[in-house]
Order: structure tokens, then sequence, then C-alpha cells
């Protein structure tokens, strides 16, 4: 039985995508897999379970011109990753502008290749 409860399939990555927390300007991990919908994250800085964050990162373009990105999560989940001092975090997206939108639509469209 598919336990995927996801609305939106996660693609993963071709090349890291360094994620930025907008508030402190921190860099908190890089993107594991993403959605239109929602991402998980490899922090190196833990995440609180249930709270809201406001990220930014840049999604590489075929064009060299990479995209930014700026959306607003609600942590969903954390977990210890198998890396000491990593930690995993599924976050669902729950503000992103329409340009931004768009721009992670044409991204998962390319096949998240990078």
């Amino acid at each position: 039985m598919n336990d995927e409860r996801r609305s939106a399939p996660r693609k993963p990555t071709a090349v890291p995508i360094e994620v930025t927390d907008s508030i402190s300007g921190e860099n908190i991990g890089r993107v594991g897999n993403l959605s239109r919908n929602g991402l998980m994250l490899i922090c190196h800085r833990p995440l609180r379970d249930d709270a809201l964050y406001q990220l930014r990162f840049r999604l590489p373009s075929p064009r060299g011109a990479n995209e930014e990105i700026e959306a607003g999560v609600h942590t969903m989940w954390t977990d210890q990753a198998a890396t000491n001092g990593y930690q995993w975090s599924g976050l669902r997206i729950i503000s992103i502008s329409g340009a931004a939108a768009a721009c992670l639509d044409r991204w998962l469209e390319r096949g998240a290749a990078g």
C-alpha cells in the first residue's frame, strides 16, 4: 500500500541548493527534495517542530542565472539524519509569491536537473 500523502511528488535536486533563513540571514542547510507544495531540508541547524519560517534559496537555471525563491514554510516533521549533527526537516510551503511559484513550477517541469 502506498502511504504517500503529499499532493505533489517531491523531486530530488541534482546540485546542492543552499537555504537561508530570511529573518536571521543564517544558512540553515540545503534542499534534499522539492515540490510545488513543500520540501525536505538537510539542516545543520535544528528546526523546531510545528514552527513557521521564512526561507530563501536559489534554483539553478539552464541559462546560468539562478532564480531566487522566498517562501513561508511550516515544519511538519523533523528527524535526526544519518550524519551526526544534521537533521532532516519536512516543510510545507504556506506562502509564496506568484512569480516565485511560477519559477518553482518551471524548475520542476525541467525535471529538477539544475
